[in-house]
């Protein structure tokens, strides 16, 4: 009987399938190929290679002191006088429960209204401000100095606030108001009304530019 050879496909032949279509590539699965238009990087900053730029702050109008401690003054005046009437019985007869204490809580209440008006006088001249190109600051506190900065791009919308005194002194107060927060991120108290008007229409003019960009 004849022998009827099989030949064996070589495999050192590519075969039509593989020259049709490229090789694949072993990659494990749920991972994906790395590419440099998206590539990550986060690497370390050296802290000494940053350099600072000191704020130029500015202050607030003086008149916002005055008003404070008049406020307080003016208030605390006027509580300890009733609570004298009240405890000298001109109008009627004091509570049995605040003739002795009575010269006690009128001398406690004096006392807080001077230590207010104290931290007023000292306190609110620490109040300043700086505004730059891309960003707002705002600076207070007496013992603990609390400096907060916040992005022109980051900002929501500002609004002006004037009560009757303040109408009355010609000052405004500035609330900032952050993107995705409901109530203002800090309020710049004292400011003359130009100032504050001029304030916020740079923040709004330079603010759209921003985005523009």
């Amino acid at each position: 009987m004849d022998e009827i050879k099989l030949s064996q496909p070589d495999e050192t032949r590519p075969s039509s399938n593989s020259l049709d279509q490229p090789a694949e590539e072993n990659i494990p699965f749920g991972s994906t190929q790395p590419s440099d238009e998206t590539c990550f990087s986060n690497a370390a900053v050296p802290l000494e290679n940053i350099s600072i730029v000191r704020l130029q702050l500015s202050d607030i109008s003086s008149r916002y002191r005055s008003i404070n401690m008049v406020m307080s003054f003016a208030i605390t005046s006027l509580v300890c006088l009733i609570m004298l009437i009240v405890h000298q019985g001109w109008l009627f007869s004091p509570p049995t429960g605040f003739v002795e204490p009575g010269p006690w809580i009128i001398s406690a209440v004096a006392l807080l209204g001077v230590v207010n008006i104290s931290y007023h006088f000292f306190a609110d001249p620490k109040i300043k401000y700086a505004l730059r190109e891309q960003d707002l600051h705002f600076q207070s506190g007496l013992f603990f100095r609390r400096l907060v900065s916040q992005p022109i791009l980051r900002i929501q919308h500002i609004e002006l606030k004037r009560g009757p005194i303040e109408r009355k002194a010609n000052l405004a107060t500035l609330q900032v108001f952050s993107a995705g927060g409901m109530s203002h991120t800090f309020e710049i108290p004292g400011l003359p009304y130009e100032k504050a008007v001029s304030l916020r229409q740079f923040i709004i003019d330079h603010r759209d530019l921003s985005i523009d960009e």
